[in-house]
């Protein structure tokens, strides 16, 4: 078959429009292997993209940061028909041809073979977040933290990363504190394995001390801004912090003392780029030790690509928890 059906995000007069459409084969963009694509998962970016006309790199689009699915055809030896492959991150779905379609065109470079292990729905059910809070975790163990040694807080604890972490986290033995704006979703979170549930307003920046309380071996943060500043000051002397995310803002204050009077590493986390041989050493980590116990429970719902418009809209306005998948033979 030369069309396929795909999501398509385009920008008009009125701010954007997202529409399901039959696409021609010869309408993706160049790639040297061919995808028939299984799953996709739904990421913020992804909602940035498409239902608000954002980051991607030109219009209309396909986005989706994330696939995974079986080789079709490959002009690199690297991989093979029914090789099955995951792509997440580099450009995908923002400046090429993305995952929210029932066939994709990717460049090798960009491809990690499906470790043993792993289902293709399981590595979607991980996708972008999972890897962001595998390089997290596997960053913080390489700066000395270990489970014996504090608690671990984990904010944004809700979203997609945040979930995986804490359900990683946990599994390996860490004791983890969640914090949310979402108080109602204690119960789920502690379903995933933290230990305790504080309010976002507890991990806010309040004041101009430079360290407070030395309250955390270690935290996880998906969210920037006031929550940044307030895990720099309460950190315990050589604690370390994980951080790859803007959504409390780009700003940061702080001071030098927290990092010279208590040693503490700051680790700036980048799941885009991060390189390849690295990249899959994360993916085999996720397949084995990091592997969450949750996936394919609560954590995780499934959509059909025709119910996907509404998600990438809900996830904007930060209505969606943990994982979404897209099931693109549903």
């Amino acid at each position: 078959m030369n069309t396929f059906k795909a999501l398509i995000a385009d920008k008009t007069d009125e701010g954007t429009e997202i529409s399901i459409k039959d696409v021609n084969i010869e309408a993706l963009t160049e790639g040297d292997v061919l995808i028939d694509v299984h799953y996709s998962s739904v990421n913020y970016k992804d909602g940035m993209v498409a239902a608000q006309g954002g980051i991607a790199e030109y219009f209309p689009i396909i986005p989706g940061i994330d696939l995974a699915g079986e080789v079709i055809e490959s002009s690199d030896d690297r991989f093979n028909p029914g090789d099955k492959v995951i792509a997440t991150s580099y450009k995908v779905g923002t400046g090429i041809s993305g995952g929210f379609a029932e066939t994709a065109r990717i460049p090798a470079d960009w491809l990690v073979p499906l470790p043993d292990g792993l289902t293709l729905k399981e590595s979607m059910e991980l996708g972008t977040a999972g890897l962001t809070a595998g390089i997290s975790i596997t960053k913080l163990e390489q700066a000395g933290i270990t489970p014996d040694n504090g608690d671990i807080l984990v904010a944004g604890a809700s979203g997609g990363a945040g979930s995986l972490a804490i359900s990683m986290l946990a599994d390996s033995g860490y004791t983890v504190v969640a914090s949310t704006g979402s108080i109602d979703e204690t119960d789920y979170l502690k379903s995933l394995g933290a230990a305790k549930v504080i309010h976002r307003g507890d991990v806010t920046n309040q004041d101009e001390k430079p360290t407070g309380k030395p309250l955390f071996q270690a935290a996880i943060d998906p969210v920037g801004g006031k929550t940044t500043e307030y895990i720099i000051k309460s950190l315990q002397p050589e604690g370390a912090l994980a951080t790859f995310g803007l959504v409390g803002g780009i700003a940061v204050s702080t001071t030098v003392l927290p990092f010279i009077g208590r040693g503490i590493h700051w680790l700036g986390v980048d799941s885009v780029f991060y390189p390849m041989e690295l990249r899959k050493k994360v993916w085999d980590r996720l397949a084995k030790d990091l592997k969450p116990k949750i996936l394919d429970k609560d954590v995780v719902s499934e959509v059909s690509l025709d119910e996907l418009p509404q998600v990438l809209h809900d996830i904007i306005d930060g209505k969606v928890r943990g994982r979404t998948i897209v099931n693109l033979k549903k």
